[in-house]
């Protein structure tokens, strides 16, 4: 017995040396040299350097002054990451679709985009279709005491296109920009 036992534990330390130490180190070595942005979480800062959140994921803006992402299931937590499981004819999404769409309802501007009353699959996508931004200018204009056209100019400078999907917006990156206009509040 101890012929089999003997090489199968001596497989199992190996194996486990291997898969469980070297190739994790090897794949990370590789991942920090290469793709170092990437692999230490797509950090986005501002111009002193802080951390201001990862361009990966959406984070939460209130207030008047600033871009809001699509809602968050998790109320912006990755550790409860995930789409509302609520059905669409589910009443309580019903109710809470129309709650938002009041509050975010511009004068003037017509039914507030889908985009900034649905949740992404994740739960945290950080980019919203560039009409999205668009029908938040008016309100962060008059909050910010801006022009119209120059917030608009923020938004279409902001725009990211790709030769796969429909052009999105990421909304930390467009809220930095927004901060650093010269009249901004």
């Amino acid at each position: 017995m101890s012929t089999y036992v003997r090489p199968a534990l001596s497989l199992i330390v190996l194996m486990t040396l291997i898969t469980g130490g070297a190739y994790p180190l090897v794949v990370t070595g590789v991942a920090q040299v290469a793709f170092a942005d990437q692999a230490n979480g797509s950090l986005v800062r501002d111009d002193s350097g802080k951390v201001r959140g990862s361009s990966l994921i959406a984070q939460k803006f209130t207030g008047e002054q600033w871009f809001h992402p699509r809602p968050s299931a998790g109320d912006f937590a990755t550790v409860s990451s995930s789409a509302s499981n609520l059905a669409p004819s589910n009443p309580a999404l019903a109710t809470r679709i129309k709650d938002d769409a009041a509050k975010l309802q511009v004068a003037g501007q017509g039914p507030a985009p889908m985009a900034l009353l649905t949740t992404s699959g994740s739960g945290l996508d950080p980019h919203v279709p560039p009409a999205a931004a668009d029908y938040q200018v008016a309100r962060i204009a008059q909050a910010r005491q801006l022009p119209e056209p120059a917030v608009r100019q923020l938004v279409a400078e902001h725009t990211e296109r790709s030769l796969f999907g429909p052009p999105v917006v990421n909304v930390l990156a467009l809220n930095l920009a927004l901060d650093r206009l010269p009249s901004a509040q």
